[in-house]
């Protein structure tokens, strides 16, 4: 006797995506000093037709949220966790700037773990290529 084949956490939210109707996700990697970059493809990526999400802000820039040392490092890990859940969420990667930190290289490997396809605004960036 055969056995169903569960869906994987994976499978079920691409099938829930499917239902709903939802337009492609596209989440936006890259370093914080190219904020203007990624301002500029969320619009891009929206009048396109795309849901996006990306970086909300820069911690390098000063401001009351981070000012603690010790408060700014565990924000740090916070928004780590935050955008590695936005990644598992979209259906696509966009690399924004001409520069790949340790950050972006670890986002865009974990996409990559994930299947995600994985775009950049200046391919010869690519870890991979």
């Amino acid at each position: 006797m055969s056995h169903p084949q569960l869906l994987t956490p994976e499978e079920k939210l691409a099938d829930a995506k499917k239902l709903l109707n939802l337009p492609r996700i596209v989440v936006i990697c890259g370093s914080t000093r190219f904020m203007t970059e990624m301002t500029e493809a969320d619009l891009r990526e929206t009048k396109a037709g795309k849901i996006v999400v990306k970086p909300a802000f820069d911690m390098k820039s000063p401001h009351e949220l981070w000012s603690d040392p010790v408060e700014a490092e565990a924000l740090k890990v916070r928004l780590g966790d935050l955008h590695r859940a936005k990644i598992r969420l979209a259906d696509e990667v966009l690399v924004v700037g001409d520069y790949i930190g340790d950050s972006t290289r670890a986002e865009i490997a974990y996409a990559r773990s994930l299947g995600k396809p994985v775009r950049f605004t200046h391919p010869e960036v690519d870890p991979d290529a």
